[in-house]
């Protein structure tokens, strides 16, 4: 670290509101991990109440390098109770990857003012993250590419590996340019869902990324192998809420492939739904009037999965690729109750579950000497809150809680021994 005073009030120099969220064209020169702007976070919703709250937006990329700017929350530690390490090593720092909430702009963690459908899902990993401050850790909270900063054109592309993994690695450095000297080198990556899923690629990107300095990472319930649950919901004969994921996918298959063409994956009904996805989350997008009531089996055009029409090949290529089975260096723990609903630890053949990805890790990672840490949790373990809307959010949502103190000791003894 610089022998130089280490900066922990840097100048606010972002404009107030949601212009925040709108990056100057062209972008500033410089890298990714760059500061474009920052200002004390002034979104309670949004904030964590054991730290310092700093709202920012970054430079990034996208998968083909175009520079992007990427919006997010870093907090530091209460000063006052976790006073600077006196050897100079600053914070450790953990980057958090969220959870599925959409594409729209208005529901990204850092943006979201806790009147939205995805309000209750962007506030579900504040208790994980307040204990991490109080054991006096810094947390990075990226809202990922075009997440709160997206346009008509350019949308956030869901559970797209790299991308995800840029928003998840780029904050980390943009937390070491803005507070320098106060964030240390090591640091975890932990997430949720989506987030779980997109915590692993970030583990698998960061030597090239960050370089030195991951201790581990861990993922909750992560997403995987959506292909699969595409494809046999693509056969499915009634309506659910599950069929909201259906725009999701396909912006995320956008995002790495944008030769894509909607009108020839889904079907006329099905695209007259699509543009609402950039201004619905997805808790609406799952409503009877949206996504939630078109039959799965009436939403892709032809005689898709059975015979895909080139588009469709392509979409199928992207999902695919979304599998988190990747190669990681650093130890890699994994949470899945077996009665989730939403990410499901074991699924009737042919689908593929987390049970089938931990399998898949130890296999890809044998090499590396890297063998997952599964904490598989038998059915009625976790306890769901009854009050709403966390009975709603149900066992999917409850593990991240009932996971927090297993999972901060882990990465106490992951950062202790850094």
């Amino acid at each position: 670290m610089s022998d130089a005073t280490p900066v922990i009030d840097p100048e606010e120099n972002g404009p107030e509101g949601d212009v925040f969220y709108l990056p100057p064209s062209p972008l500033p020169d410089g890298v990714p991990g760059d500061p474009i702007h920052a200002r004390r976070l002034d979104n309670p919703a949004a904030a964590l109440e054991a730290g310092e709250n700093w709202l920012v937006l970054h430079r990034s990329q996208d998968v083909r390098g175009e520079a992007v700017a990427t919006s997010g929350i870093i907090v530091l530690p209460d000063r006052d109770e976790h006073p600077l390490p006196a050897d100079g090593s600053g914070y450790p720092l953990v980057t958090w990857a969220h959870g599925t909430v959409g594409i729209a702009n208005f529901v990204a963690p850092s943006r979201d003012r806790g009147d939205t459908g995805a309000s209750p899902m962007n506030a579900s990993p504040h208790g994980l993250l307040n204990g991490f401050l109080r054991r006096g850790w810094a947390v990075a909270m990226t809202d990922y590419e075009a997440l709160g900063t997206g346009t008509e054109e350019h949308l956030h592309p869901y559970l797209l590996g790299a991308s995800e993994a840029n928003g998840v690695l780029d904050i980390v450095l943009a937390a070491r340019r803005l507070f320098r000297g106060a964030i240390g080198d090591a640091y975890a990556i932990v997430g949720h869902s989506q987030g779980g899923q997109a915590a692993l690629f970030a583990a698998h990107h960061a030597p090239e990324r960050v370089g030195n300095g991951l201790v581990g990472v861990a993922a909750i319930a992560p997403s995987n192998h959506p292909l699969g649950l595409v494809r046999f919901g693509a056969t499915d004969g009634k309506e659910g809420e599950g069929f909201a994921f259906t725009p999701l996918f396909l912006a995320g298959a956008l995002g790495g492939d944008p030769t894509i063409d909607p009108a020839q994956v889904l079907t006329d009904e099905a695209l007259a739904l699509w543009p609402q996805a950039r201004h619905l989350s997805r808790a609406e997008l799952s409503e009877p009037e949206s996504w939630g009531g078109i039959k799965g089996s009436d939403q892709f055009r032809g005689s898709y999965p059975q015979n895909p029409n080139p588009h469709q090949v392509n979409f199928d290529r992207q999902l695919g690729a979304m599998n988190p089975d990747v190669e990681i260096t650093v130890p890699v723990r994994i949470t899945q109750a077996a009665d989730d609903l939403r990410v499901r630890a074991a699924l009737p053949f042919p689908l593929k579950g987390t049970d089938v990805l931990v399998d898949e890790l130890n296999s890809t990672n044998k090499k590396h000497g890297i063998e997952v840490e599964y904490e598989r949790i038998a059915k009625d373990v976790v306890e769901v809150p009854q009050s709403e809307p966390q009975k709603t959010l149900g066992v999917h949502f409850a593990t991240i809680d009932h996971d927090a103190a297993d999972l901060t000791d882990w990465v106490h003894d992951l950062f202790t021994h850094a």
